[in-house]
């Protein structure tokens, strides 16, 4: 496969969102980066739809380097997309928007799950664990809502499905003999940890859930779909201003007194932000698997990670290492 001319070597930690169908615009972005041959990653963390995209990359990466993890990537998506999936995807919406009075218990007694299978076929979860990047995957405890990271050597299967458990059509995961459910809920994606891991400053936040909604919303469905946005950009608002206020602190006291302190202060935080590229993503359903739609969300990210990538060699060389 042709290779872009190698630009100045840069290392990158990563910290991707969870969110769906919407995870295919951090495919997207994933798929680009990994063209970029002076492009070393780091620490990759992720909840959810961001967890499966972590562990397709890890699990290419270590089997067959970066065309492996592209072709990863691309599988599962594509895979996504196919009739079957269409189906069982379309009616997971279906159980969403009507069954409000029943859990997945009673209309899912088997806990039917068909990212099991997917996951299955796409993630050497042996080659993920000697990964040469290290990963953070957040799934929350739901005897008193804590997150729980799991790191490189600790990934299964099972932890990737805690990470993306929906309460709501899934029943609760078990690791170790406790229940968790979505990572959303918790740290969506873990981005302090991330900070604190990573032996890079450059860490490039991948979200792709909405945080705004033009028009208020006045359907149980619309409600319920902004509930939801604002629902799982709660923790990484919450991040974000822990960050902001840490680095107020260390200025206050004229320098860093800690090992997490440095790294906040030379921390530089990179961003990319599926709705600044897709038009209309707050009225767009994360559970639609329409190839369309997956495609289009696709190329933004190809799209957004490009740019970036511009920016970051040309407008920020002290961004090189």
């Amino acid at each position: 496969m042709s290779r872009r001319r190698a630009r100045p070597r840069l290392r990158l930690s990563l910290a991707l969102q969870g969110g769906g169908a919407f995870g295919a615009f951090t495919w997207g972005a994933l798929d680009r980066l990994l063209e970029e041959v002076g492009l070393e990653l780091d620490v990759v963390s992720g909840a959810s739809a961001g967890a499966i995209n972590a562990v397709l990359l890890a699990s290419g990466l270590a089997s067959g380097g970066r065309d492996e993890a592209r072709a990863n990537l691309e599988r599962f998506w594509s895979a996504i997309a196919t009739r079957g999936m269409r189906k069982l995807f379309a009616a997971s919406e279906l159980v969403v928007a009507t069954t409000s009075q029943m859990s997945p218990y009673e209309f899912n007694p088997l806990d039917l799950n068909p990212l099991r299978a997917s996951l299955l076929r796409g993630v050497d979860f042996a080659a993920v664990q000697r990964s040469p990047i290290r990963l953070l995957i957040a799934a929350t405890r739901v005897k008193d809502g804590a997150v729980r990271l799991f790191e490189t050597r600790s990934i299964s299967l099972e932890v990737v499905l805690a990470s993306a458990c929906l309460p709501r059509l899934h029943h609760a995961v078990e690791i170790d003999g406790e229940p968790h459910w979505d990572g959303g809920y918790g740290a969506n994606p873990p981005l302090l940890p991330v900070v604190a891991a990573s032996h890079t400053p450059d860490v490039l936040l991948v979200s792709v859930i909405p945080t705004e909604h033009r028009d208020l919303p006045v359907t149980k469905s619309q409600i319920e779909m902004r509930l939801g946005q604002i629902t799982f950009n709660g923790p990484l608002q919450k991040e974000l201003e822990s960050i902001a206020l840490m680095r107020k602190l260390i200025r206050q006291e004229n320098g860093p007194t800690s090992g997490l302190g440095r790294k906040i202060e030379r921390l530089r935080l990179h961003h990319l932000s599926a709705e600044d590229y897709v038009d209309g993503l707050s009225e767009l359903s994360i559970l639609s698997t329409d190839w369309d739609l997956l495609s289009h969300l696709r190329e933004r990210g190809r799209t957004a990670a490009e740019r970036w990538l511009s920016r970051a060699y040309e407008v920020r060389p002290q961004n090189r290492t």
